[in-house]
């Protein structure tokens, strides 16, 4: 009797995740076969009834099947681990071996559940190779991207929200004395942070610190083009024309400069101006208008990649939380210049 309709499908639909789950089982088999490889384990063929492996290819009728690993001589092999005359050394040189989803999750990407639904929708690559196991164990030493981005683990990274007053030198450290940012955070940890860019010494407003690096590069490349947005009080009034001509674009000693948008503070004081700019040049706000025959009274910067010192008084500071921590670590679109994603 010939089947029904639905059964056909169902039986294409069983075939579909059968091949799926035999291509998952090559990829991971190969990932295994390289990482062994690259630990120093000898690696064998494992003859299995109607399968075989054959070089770096798999073959296999319907499955794909795994590999042996050998023991070196004088080691033991035992989960993942090598035991050394009674000691036991991790697999990798930097950290444990965890699963994958806690990695992506760790990196401050999203909560684990979700962590494990990117895995499984092949968003996550492991050293240039997708993996659809959320629990495939991976370290620091592999290379892992999500969405294209490669991300790493948080090892105790502090990040800090800072309202700068004026007379502060934004550095960690001046040669010359003088009060720095840092001093304003003196016991908010113990771990060694730095300013994330720089204010002038009377310049206010939102300034990060933190001790990520990798973070902390990628605000400042000019690459990415990190929104930045300053309150500027003048000396007088600013006219319309000038407006457009900071929009248009401005001619300094060192190149054009031009805002993504300008315009009144307030519309009773012209004297106060709003100013959206992604360029990280030295002194590029005071420098648009001196350059235009103003003079800046003061000059506060209200945001940086999304963050704002609602709440933080001057002088004061917070730890940024999570979603703002995960925010600017995925380089989230809504903080980068206009019409500008990133890559």
């Amino acid at each position: 009797m010939p089947k029904k309709g639905s059964a056909v499908k169902e039986a294409i639909r069983q075939e579909k995740r059968k091949v799926k789950a035999d291509a998952r089982a090559a990829g991971e088999e190969m990932r295994a076969m390289k990482k062994a490889k690259a630990r120093g384990e000898m690696i064998a063929p494992k003859k299995v009834e109607g399968r075989k492996i054959q070089g770096r290819g798999v073959k296999a009728e319907g499955r794909n099947v795994g590999a042996k690993i050998l023991k070196p001589e004088g080691k033991k092999v035992e989960s993942g681990k090598i035991k050394v005359e009674g000691t036991k050394l991790e697999a990798t040189t930097k950290d444990s071996i965890i699963p994958l989803n806690k990695f992506v999750a760790h990196a401050g990407i999203c909560g684990r559940r979700e962590a494990a639904e990117l895995v499984k929708e092949g968003k996550v690559t492991v050293n240039g190779d997708k993996v659809f196991e959320p629990g495939y164990k991976v370290s620091q030493t592999d290379k892992i991207t999500v969405k294209g981005k490669e991300i790493f683990l948080q090892k105790n990274n502090v990040y800090i929200l800072l309202n700068k007053p004026k007379d502060f030198i934004t550095t960690a450290i001046d040669p010359q004395g003088r009060k720095t940012v840092v001093d304003l955070i003196k016991g908010a940890t113990p771990e060694r942070v730095y300013p994330v860019g720089r204010l002038d010494r009377n310049t206010t407003g939102v300034l990060l610190l933190t001790n990520d690096g990798e973070l902390a590069q990628k605000l400042t490349h000019p690459s990415y083009e990190i929104k930045k947005i300053y309150e500027v009080t003048l000396d007088k009034a600013v006219t319309k024309k000038d407006l457009d001509q900071i929009m248009s674009g401005i001619t300094l000693e060192d190149g054009i400069v031009n805002a993504d948008s300008v315009g009144y503070a307030d519309a009773k004081n012209k004297n106060i101006v709003g100013i959206e700019i992604h360029s990280g040049r030295n002194r590029i706000v005071r420098r648009i208008f001196e350059h235009l025959g103003y003079d800046v009274k003061a000059l506060d910067r209200v945001m940086f990649a999304n963050l704002t010192k609602k709440n933080v008084e001057r002088s004061k500071w917070r730890f940024l939380n999570e979603k703002e921590v995960r925010l600017l670590k995925f380089m989230n679109k809504s903080f980068l210049r206009k019409n500008k994603t990133a890559e």
